[in-house]
């Protein structure tokens, strides 16, 4: 079995903000694996489904899929990964946690198997819990300090608590279905396989895969 953590913070007021990105990727990644968010645990929706079998390589282990929304806010999401991991006595190699990056630009995606936080608090939270930052990740740019490395803390907390704006959100199913494959592709084929393929390619050259954050 394989756990993939979506990160975001809960309710209708914050559906569509950058900050869910990670919601809204586990919503298509359960629509790809016939999955649906009707059950509830450790303070988090879950569902359960299964790898398409065009997905499955020599990581892809039963092919079960454990896809998890933690509603314990952002700042508190380690609280719902450790429990589903305790719970189903996963190993910290079976768990994907997917969440926005304001460092990356929009519709970039950058896959790691291990790294820091990077100032983002609902992965710094499950580092803390987890007492180890060797867990894979999938960031999703959603922009706002690529043009401005100096930007301040608060303006990009309201950065990322804000909406898309109308251009922005039209580009984003293709970033949700690529975002998706690369969770699919990390589930049956392994990490590296997964950086290779979506990795950013930036200025033309692809970005060094195994570079840690």
């Amino acid at each position: 079995m394989k756990l993939i953590v979506g990160l975001g913070n809960p309710g209708g007021e914050y559906a569509r903000t950058r900050h869910n990105v990670g919601f809204r990727v586990l919503d298509a990644l359960a629509a790809k694996a016939g999955a649906e968010f009707r059950q509830r645990k450790f303070k988090g929706q879950f569902a359960t489904g299964e790898l398409p079998r065009e997905w499955r390589g020599r990581e892809a282990d039963d092919g079960r899929l454990l896809l998890v929304k933690p509603e314990t806010f952002m700042n508190l999401s380690g609280e719902t990964v450790v429990g589903f991991l305790g719970y189903y006595r996963l190993d910290r190699t079976a768990l994907l946690v997917v969440c926005d990056d304001v460092n990356l630009a929009l519709g970039v995606l950058r896959m790691r198997r291990s790294g820091s936080a990077g100032g983002h608090n609902g992965l710094a939270d499950i580092e803390r819990r987890l007492g180890s930052r060797d867990y894979a990740r999938l960031r999703c740019g959603v922009g706002g300090r690529e043009a401005d490395a100096e930007r301040r803390v608060d303006a990009l907390a309201g950065h990322v608590l804000g909406r898309f704006a109308p251009e922005e959100e039209e580009r984003l199913p293709a970033l949700f279905a690529r975002a998706a494959d690369a969770c699919l592709t990390w589930a049956g084929h392994g990490c590296e396989t997964a950086m290779n393929r979506f990795n950013a390619v930036e200025n033309g050259k692809k970005k060094a895969e195994n570079q840690e954050e």
